[in-house]
């Protein structure tokens, strides 16, 4: 928490067709930690654990965005166990499985991963303005 802070105000889509609107997160943005870490030259995916097993993946590009965050409050509070805490991942131009809730470990791959969603065919770009849900 003693890193600078973003904070980022957006909407959150589930592949399941709801949406919660107006999400104030705040947290590390996710480039932070990419520059605090200087991740290998052929790091080109970065995978997520959690806590509770749950895995995922994206490229290292698309979590440059400005909005991509390592979020620990919404809405001016603490995130609370049940929203992902004590940190969870927001990635706010994809699906909420996207968004990696009890963040255990970070790391760097040369090649895509399958998450735990992905890999039972779940789209592995999981866009929701192209209602990419399903992988093909």
């Amino acid at each position: 928490m003693s890193l600078p802070t973003i904070v980022n105000v957006s909407d959150f889509h589930c592949v399941e067709g709801w949406s919660v609107l107006h999400n104030k997160w705040e947290g590390v943005a996710f480039k932070t930690i990419v520059k605090m870490v200087s991740p290998k030259n052929d790091a080109k995916y970065v995978f997520f654990s959690c806590d509770d097993g749950y895995t995922t993946s994206l490229p290292l590009a698309e979590l440059l965005d400005d909005d991509v965050l390592l979020a620990y409050q919404l809405n001016d509070k603490l995130i609370q166990a049940e929203n992902g805490a004590p940190v969870r991942l927001i990635v706010t131009k994809k699906y909420a499985y996207k968004s990696a809730m009890w963040l255990k470990r970070i790391t760097f791959t040369s090649k895509p991963e399958l998450g735990y969603w992905e890999s039972r065919g779940y789209s592995d770009t999981a866009d929701p303005w192209k209602e990419d849900r399903y992988s093909t």
